[in-house]
């Protein structure tokens, strides 16, 4: 196909993918949100004590002292690596370039309602999870086969997840590392991107081919020191222009509403941007986060979906927001402004010199390495629910490799357009599914806040959804039934403690 015939797809894939988003997907997404949000009483914001405290819990070991799988910690970094990418730098300077200011409010708003998203999907996955040679794994494609009973749907999500995820999005944030570091050392070397490539490949391999919990070590070392030094970053930038702090406030809430917007967007325009790219993000509701969220061990379901909430909160009002900040305390005047990553960038080098190029370059490596990692981890989990053959995952890994090195030396527009759209076909297949589901996600929700008020540490078993068909793991704690008796419960407890104490 000639370059005009490739113009032709990729334009055509713009702009189906565009009316996908805009008229069905985020509507369906907010919708949604608003419904999980009010029926569980806004457990996005009244929980978030819990989200710290559940996020240190010590993982439930097994009879010979080993943890059962990965911590909850690990599996928040492994879904904190795939949210966290390249994204929440050259998004959101798209979002504000196009959108202006106001865009970021939405983007909060996005994240806020897309908690209560968050929270149903991963609590689920980690309700119908299954054992996978001494740890755990899971997602929508195991909730849609094990709680809807259709296997059918979930190959099908699970099909669609492998393309976006660790195939096209993986090849991506290659691309973003190679295209940085090649600019940062400057001149045309032709063969530069192939060892970049060459580098991120065998980087990629030593680390998938050692597992999930390779893949925890890795990720709950780099997340927070990429998002440390981030922060760092931004916080100078702001201490510089400390005195633009409450102008720029101000522009984000009044442009937020259609007032004083700064590239004459429409209101529906900027709330759009703002939502697309917040959900673009944080990835709340789309069915990514909660493959992560199936491998931890934890004590109940809820403790995990108030994790994986927690993430998204992360991901969109600290790491976006710091790239907010660093733009609009820098760039007072937005008006025909680059998109994207040059946006950052710019702002960066305008207020902090030459050096902060380097530094922005090597924090997106991280970004976008920790992001191929945990596109990789959400893949291997669907490929084992196609298929548990050994081969088959060898094949997986070896083409997740060749992917990175391809997508490092290839154009990225087309393979860009084609992910978007595929990938909201990807969102309304998961959100279909955790609405048929919710009232069971409701259910734990009653179940651990009930537990939590009798001054328990919620503990979870299959007994205690009595007519809920599907529920592989959960019978190896306390069995507690019926209803809660105080004194009874405590002694229970106080039980359980003494034997998991034992099995330890």
């Amino acid at each position: 196909m000639d370059s005009t015939g490739m113009d032709a797809v990729n334009d055509w894939l713009l702009t189906w993918g565009d009316h996908l988003w805009t008229w069905i997907v985020l509507p369906v997404v907010v919708l949604l949100g608003l419904y999980f949000t009010v029926r569980s009483g806004v457990v996005q914001f009244r929980l978030i004590p819990e989200m710290f405290r559940t996020l240190t819990d010590k993982t439930p070991q097994t009879a010979d002292g080993k943890p059962q799988s990965v911590s909850a910690f690990q599996a928040f970094t492994i879904s904190a690596a795939s949210r966290v990418g390249v994204g929440n730098i050259a998004g959101v300077g798209t979002a504000i370039a196009v959108g202006g200011p106001g865009a970021v409010f939405w983007m909060w708003v996005m994240a806020f309602v897309g908690g209560a998203s968050s929270f149903i999907e991963s609590s689920l996955a980690q309700l119908f999870k299954t054992r996978d040679r001494g740890s755990f794994r899971g997602g929508p494609a195991y909730y849609m086969q094990r709680g809807l009973g259709a296997r059918w749907l979930g190959i099908l999500f699970a099909v669609i997840l492998i393309v976006c995820f660790p195939f096209a999005f993986s090849s991506l944030q290659a691309n973003t590392i190679s295209a940085t570091i090649s600019s940062s050392v400057g001149g045309d070397l032709p063969w530069l991107p192939w060892v970049i490539g060459a580098g991120i490949a065998l980087l990629t391999g030593l680390v998938v081919f050692g597992g999930v919990r390779r893949i925890a070590s890795v990720t709950q070392v780099l997340v927070p020191i990429m998002a440390l030094a981030y922060l760092v970053l931004g916080m100078i930038v702001v201490a510089l222009h400390l005195d633009r702090i409450g102008p720029v406030f101000a522009e984000i809430f009044t442009s937020a509403w259609g007032f004083n917007e700064v590239v004459g967007a429409a209101f529906g325009y900027i709330v759009l941007t703002g939502v697309k790219r917040g959900m673009f993000s944080n990835e709340a509701g789309l069915g990514s986060a909660p493959n992560a969220g199936a491998s931890a061990a934890v004590t109940h379901p809820v403790k995990q979906g108030l994790v994986q909430t927690l993430g998204v909160y992360f991901d969109t009002f600290l790491v976006c927001s710091v790239t907010a900040f660093i733009i609009l305390v820098s760039v007072p005047d937005l008006a025909g402004a680059s998109r994207g990553i040059d946006l950052t960038q710019g702002a960066l080098v305008d207020t902090l010199g030459e050096w902060s190029n380097i530094a922005l370059s090597i924090i997106i490596f991280m970004l976008a390495f920790s992001s191929i990692l945990g596109n990789y981890y959400y893949g291997e989990s669907n490929i084992e629910f196609i298929s548990t053959n050994r081969t088959v995952l060898t094949g997986y890994r070896v083409l997740v490799v060749a992917a990175v090195l391809g997508g490092s030396v290839v154009g990225a527009d087309l393979v860009w357009n084609f992910a978007d759209g595929v990938m909201g076909l990807m969102a309304l297949t998961n959100l279909i599914a955790i609405a048929l589901l919710s009232g069971i996600a409701f259910r734990l929700l009653k179940d651990y806040t009930e537990q939590r008020r009798a001054g328990l540490d919620p503990v979870f078993t299959r007994e205690r959804l009595p007519g809920v068909r599907g529920i592989e793991c959960w019978e190896d704690e306390l069995t507690v039934t019926g209803p809660i008796d105080l004194p009874a419960r405590a002694r229970q407890a106080a039980k359980h403690r003494d034997h998991l104490h034992n099995r330890r």
